[in-house]
């Protein structure tokens, strides 16, 4: 069955660096879109990033614009997401998904804070 396993999410203070992978398997990876969102509390999920299957075709949030990079590798099946800069409203759990298989990970937390 598809699985998206999130990790290398934790407590960063501002300005700081995290990189969150997202393992996949159970699918066909090298030829699927993948997402990153993330979900704040009280507030919407929202689209962070995408990259397509060849990486040929990446986009960001205005909110993380020039901060985060989007990156994926198919040998491994995972993507990753580099966040540098790290601003209190980046605080959120972030996950990984695909969307035309319209599977989700579980989410890993971030939080930015002094």
């Amino acid at each position: 069955q598809v699985q998206l396993v999130e990790s290398g999410g934790g407590l960063v203070q501002p300005g700081g660096s995290l990189r969150l992978s997202c393992a996949a398997s159970g699918f066909t990876f090298s030829s699927y879109t993948m997402h990153w969102y993330r979900q704040s509390p009280g507030k919407e999920r929202e689209l962070v990033a995408y990259i397509s299957p060849a990486s040929v075709n990446k986009n960001y949030a205005d909110s993380v614009k020039g901060r985060f990079t989007i990156s994926r590798d198919n040998a491994k099946n995972t993507v990753y997401l580099q966040m540098k800069n790290l601003k209190f409203d980046d605080t959120a759990v972030y996950y990984c998904y695909a969307p035309r298989l319209g599977s989700w990970g579980q989410g890993t937390p971030v939080t930015v804070s002094s």
